[in-house]
């Protein structure tokens, strides 16, 4: 039985596109809803900040051109998409913008398309979003198997790690982009490290690592850490000249004193042609997958912390929007952000308007401060990013992997080794190939095809086989279980077990709630052989879906109305039929 809902925690309407926004009155908002929401959204303005920027940076290697300088890329994004899912998603306290598992997939987007490419395949991944929703495929993104989204989740984490690797650790020069020949190149290089930068970076992570345990002595749930270990590291940095006395490399120095302007970014248009679509279908797809597992997996979480249920269709079409509109003023992908999600209702965010102040927060700390921007040390960002990276890595599965069933294990190395070894896309790729195998595994073990005899108590008194005379030359079986694909296989085998086709084979399927063509081919396999042989099939109890399907394929008629039978007591009657029409001699 569902507990109840809360007072202003109904369930949305999954039928049409419906925006969490337009029921703030029957949450009965007020003074103090609003003064909650703004609070929490300056909060969670503050933590997406340092995030922001630094995936700005992490997203585009050296050499690539962007008309936008990269660290405002990144917080831009998260003000222009953070602000229209808020306004149009179906979770009341989601927070989106950059996430951390993007930044693998947009690199290899970037080295191999350029930046155009990157803000075409993330319009096309807006445009799949969308018809995601439209098309209420919300719920079925939850059924990707957890191996396959805990590999990505970990290959993602490591190669985030390899990747701020060079900039934690001062080392010169520009690093491989495949990990393979970048883990060598570390090693190499590691003689050409810059100690200051090393120190001051390991100081950041220290910080940021340990602030929460400060919690009795400092607000430090109002006041990030990342933002703590940033604005000390700036300091520093400008107050003592380190960047030139000490050669720290800071935002400044990379991408120029004006690395975060005053203005807001350009309206680009990217080139769109039919062989450039070709050629991103692939990453983009990966883009709106990934933005799809990580909305809804942090909109769930969300529905957790404050007692509602996310209308996840109307959440997907939201990513799609922001998605589809980022780009045009040179944005990245856009998703939910379990950690600012989270952030946000500890601080107090119970509607959507928590979001958008979050977004005007920040656009508002960029007009003011962007000056700033330049002091912050690479090292420093490369710290906020391996947080970002340790947290988000699931390393208790790969602990656990001696004790997952072989075929989970199997798929989750695979897909986090794929990951990391060679890129997302690929993963992705294989990784729902894998997911639909093991799918395709779950539901074939959860089929049974077993004999039936009289001893058998397990049915109504219309289906009880215990007791009832079943005619010598009938052989009977029960299907038990989905009669997909996976299991069509069974029904071959246990006729394999029988030896000699029977004169008359029953099947009994009231326990197959659906089936598909191929175990419906199946069935015409047997139905065959068994006429071949002069032999008859019955089907008894056949559910609507199975029934429906044998009608539209034209198998009713090729097994004969009279043999499919509602119940087991009518199956029998129809076999005794069957033998007494046998031992009729025929007539000349």
């Amino acid at each position: 039985m569902n507990s109840p809902a809360s007072p202003g925690t109904h369930p949305p309407s999954s039928r049409r596109f419906q925006p969490r926004i337009l029921g703030l009155l029957r949450l009965g908002y007020g003074k103090r809803e609003a003064t909650d929401d703004v609070l929490a959204g300056i909060t969670v303005g503050l933590i997406a900040l340092p995030l922001a920027l630094a995936l700005g940076v992490a997203s585009f290697p050296p050499g690539i051109i962007t008309p936008f300088p990269a660290p405002a890329i990144g917080i831009f994004t998260a003000i222009i998409g953070g602000f229209i899912v808020s306004l149009l998603g179906g979770s009341r306290v989601q927070i989106s913008g950059p996430t951390a598992a993007f930044v693998t997939v947009i690199l290899l987007i970037v080295q191999k398309h350029g930046f155009d490419g990157l803000l075409l395949a993330t319009l096309m991944a807006g445009v799949i979003l969308i018809l995601m929703g439209v098309f209420r495929l919300g719920n079925l993104i939850k059924f990707i198997p957890y191996p396959v989204t805990s590999g990505f989740t970990n290959g993602i984490a490591v190669t985030l790690i390899a990747g701020q690797a060079v900039s934690f650790l001062g080392i010169t020069g520009v690093a491989p982009s495949e990990f393979v020949e970048k883990i060598p190149w570390l090693f190499k290089n590691l003689s050409s490290l810059n100690l200051s930068t090393l120190l001051l970076a390991s100081g950041a992570f220290a910080v940021i690592y340990f602030w929460p345990r400060l919690r009795p002595i400092f607000p430090t749930d109002r006041i990030p850490g990342a933002i703590v270990a940033m604005v000390a590291a700036a300091a520093l940095i400008a107050v003592f000249g380190w960047d030139h006395s000490l050669g720290i490399a800071t935002v400044g120095s990379q991408f120029g004193p004006d690395a975060i302007p005053h203005s807001l970014p350009p309206f680009v248009w990217p080139e769109i042609s039919l062989a450039r679509i070709r050629d991103l279908i692939g990453p983009a797809t990966t883009i709106a997958l990934l933005g799809a597992i990580e909305s809804l997996l942090s909109a769930v979480v969300s529905d957790g912390l404050i007692n509602d249920r996310h209308d996840s269709n109307t959440e997907l079409i939201a990513q799609g929007v922001a998605n589809l509109v980022c780009p045009f003023f040179c944005g990245l992908p856009v998703t939910g952000a379990i950690a600012r999600t989270s952030a946000n209702v500890k601080a107090g965010g119970r509607s959507p308007v928590s979001g958008m102040v979050h977004a005007v927060t920040l656009l508002l700390i960029v007009l003011i401060f962007s000056s700033f921007a330049r002091y912050v040390p690479m090292g420093a960002i490369a710290a906020v990013l391996m947080i970002v990276a340790l947290r988000m890595g699931e390393w208790h599965e790969l602990s656990r992997l001696r004790k997952m069933p072989a075929s989970d294990a199997l798929v989750l190395l695979t897909t986090f080794s794929l990951t990391v070894i060679f890129d997302l896309v690929i993963a992705v790729e294989v990784g729902m190939v894998l997911a639909a195998v093991l799918f395709i595994k779950r539901m074939a073990e959860t089929t049974e095809i077993s004999a039936v005899t009289t001893h058998d108590e397990l049915e109504t008194h219309e289906q009880i086989a215990h007791g009832k005379n079943i005619p010598e030359g009938v052989v009977v079986f029960r299907i038990f279980g989905p009669f997909f694909f996976g299991a069509a296989e069974k029904m071959e085998d246990a006729l394999q077990r029988v030896g000699s086709l029977p004169k008359v084979l029953i099947l009994r399927m009231q326990l197959v709630p659906a089936m598909d063509a191929t175990a419906l081919n199946a069935l015409e396999s047997i139905v065959e052989r068994m006429q071949a042989a002069d032999g008859t099939v019955i089907l008894s109890g056949p559910h609507r879906q199975p029934l429906n399907m044998m009608m539209q394929a034209g198998f009713v008629a090729k097994i004969g109305r009279k043999n499919i039978q509602a119940h087991f007591d009518d199956a029998l009657i129809r076999a005794r039929e069957i033998h007494s029409e046998s031992r009729q001699p025929s007539s000349l």
